[in-house]
């Protein structure tokens, strides 16, 4: 990885405020795949013991869009959401450790397709979601880096 590509994911994970705010952090397990980390605290609840669909959703949508990241990252690309599909299979509950393992499908010049599963960590591994999205990447200079 030159010295250059590394510095675009490194900005994205500098100026990810939003994942900051949520809690959530990523490791790029190799190009166009990833494991994107949660762990459901107070702040993530919508019911005593059960995480808001919001905060899943967010934690799919970002490993979904660090997967494409770090597929299109050497062609100094960035993506961004054109659409995804989620299903909740299981809640999410306080204390939980999820992890959510994305992998690019297909890459087109602009279009991706990335599937993404979320498991519970501490539960051992149960699905606690599935997702399908589209992804658009484009120039890099376009998004600010």
């Amino acid at each position: 990885m030159s010295l250059s590509e590394k510095k675009l994911i490194e900005k994205y994970i500098e100026n990810n405020f939003f994942g900051k705010l949520l809690g959530m952090h990523f490791n790029v397990v190799s190009d166009g795949v990833v494991d994107y980390f949660l762990t459901i605290s107070k702040n993530h609840l919508a019911t005593p013991h059960a995480a808001h669909g919001g905060a899943i959703s967010s934690l799919i949508d970002g490993a979904l869009g660090a997967a494409g990241l770090s597929c299109v990252y050497k062609e100094n690309k960035v993506v961004s959401t054109i659409e995804y599909k989620s299903n909740f299979l299981a809640p999410a509950l306080l204390n939980d450790q999820l992890v959510a393992k994305a992998k690019v499908e297909q890459k087109g010049n602009r279009i991706l397709i990335i599937s993404c599963d979320v498991f519970c960590i501490n539960r051992e591994n149960k699905l606690i979601a599935k997702a399908l999205g589209t992804f658009n990447a484009y120039d890099a200079s376009k998004a600010g880096y």
